[in-house]
């Protein structure tokens, strides 16, 4: 007792002409719908006592299942047979070669065996069957959003972190069996059933996976931004959203076994907006201020740094100050001085001729101001300064110390 498949693919040509009366999916579904009734197309004739019934079909109906969907037969809320492959086919309830299961060779095919063997009907069916179909298609426009900041630990960052979140995602169901045996309530699997629409929040099993998944948010964050294989970091999360459905679909399955128990998939995710915390968008500022410091960017950044001041220093007749900047840049050179071998940016050519504009700014300043002797405490304090900011090494200043004191 089963389905007799009659033809591959959508009704067509001569079997269109054929087959005057079937069932199709009801014509008001949405993107969002995943479950329906099957509903019958065409004249009626020749279905004796199934005439006129929406979702009910009895021995010789004849039923096509669309591209994307599956169909599913209950009896009792049992589920009695089940097409998850394109076509036509014949429902007969005494022939024996006809099969309660269609899987086809798909990417599914082996998940619904296994899950046709574990939860099929063990009885006889009856000649009576309620038919359902199940969306397969990628379910878009599913919202989420948080009331309040979220808050997870995160190891590129070294610090918790917090934010309100908002976006939608997409899902997929991947196990059509699992789906209804496990989710699906019984007021949308007997005759004249509503439409389940997840769209639709004033739905228990819509409004169950919208706080499932928001619940889920915090775990997912932590799953992207720790990864150690991929060095993740909180910024990239809204421009990788593939990248980011996998960190979510790990999260609500460790919590919530939505693929495992539900047959439910996360595809996609788009973050729509991420309104950090003030501590974090604080923290985010430093680390944007610490990633221009690093590799050439930071030498070059540096060196010009050293040059604004000396050329300051020169403008204000500090000619003492000049000589301290000077000899930190020497120190500076000394530590970066492989990357201003390679460096020929305009940022360290404009460093290479400062020396020139040095000599040029003390020979102004000097024709403009007498050299004052500067108080060897003051001298000493503002060496101080620039070997705690790394500027001269230690050597440097013990050399620059002796020299304040006459050693």
């Amino acid at each position: 007792m089963g389905f007799i498949k009659a033809f591959t693919g959508a009704i067509g040509g001569t079997l269109a002409d054929q087959w005057k009366d079937f069932l199709l999916p009801r014509p008001d579904i949405t993107g969002t719908s995943v479950i329906f009734e099957a509903v019958p197309q065409g004249s009626n004739a020749g279905r004796g006592s199934n005439k006129g019934s929406k979702n009910i079909i009895t021995n010789g109906s004849k039923i096509v299942v669309p591209e994307g969907t599956a169909l599913i037969t209950l009896e009792d809320g049992r589920i009695t047979g089940l097409v998850a492959e394109p076509g036509g086919f014949i429902y007969s309830s005494d022939d024996p070669n006809a099969l309660s299961l269609f899987a086809g060779d798909g990417i599914l095919a082996s998940t619904l065996k296994q899950s046709w063997e574990r939860l099929k009907f063990g009885g006889q069916p009856g000649v009576q069957q309620l038919a359902f179909y199940v969306n397969l298609k990628e379910i878009p426009n599913n919202f989420f959003g948080t009331q309040s900041e979220i808050y997870w630990d995160d190891a590129y960052l070294g610090a918790q972190v917090g934010a309100i979140a908002r976006g939608t995602y997409t899902l997929k169901i991947v196990d059509p069996i699992l789906f209804v045996k496990n989710f699906v309530p019984a007021m949308y699997l007997q005759s004249d059933a509503p439409l389940l629409d997840l769209a639709d929040m004033d739905n228990d099993l819509g409004s169950q996976l919208f706080n499932e998944f928001v619940s889920s948010l915090a775990a997912a964050f932590s799953n992207y931004t720790n990864d150690p294989n991929k060095g993740n970091r909180i910024a990239k999360i809204q421009g990788d959203q593939i990248g980011f459905a996998a960190s979510m679909s790990q999260a609500v399955e460790d919590g919530y076994q939505w693929k495992g128990d539900r047959g439910l998939e996360i595809i996609n995710v788009a973050i729509q907006s991420i309104e950090y915390d003030e501590d974090t968008k604080t923290l985010l500022s430093d680390v944007k201020k610490a990633d221009a410091l690093s590799g050439t960017r930071g030498n070059a950044f540096m060196q010009q740094s050293v040059a604004r001041g000396m050329q300051s220093a020169g403008e204000t007749g500090g000619g003492a100050n000049m000589a301290f900047m000077g000899m930190g840049m020497n120190a500076s050179g000394g530590m970066m001085g492989a990357t201003q071998q390679n460096d020929q940016t305009p940022q360290s050519q404009y460093i290479q001729q400062q020396p020139q504009n040095q000599q040029s700014v003390e020979s102004q300043s000097s024709k403009s101001t007498e050299p004052k002797e500067e108080d060897p405490y003051d001298k000493l304090l503002k060496l101080k300064k620039l070997l705690d900011a790394g500027v001269i090494t230690q050597e440097e200043f013990d050399k620059e110390k002796s020299k304040v004191f006459g050693d």
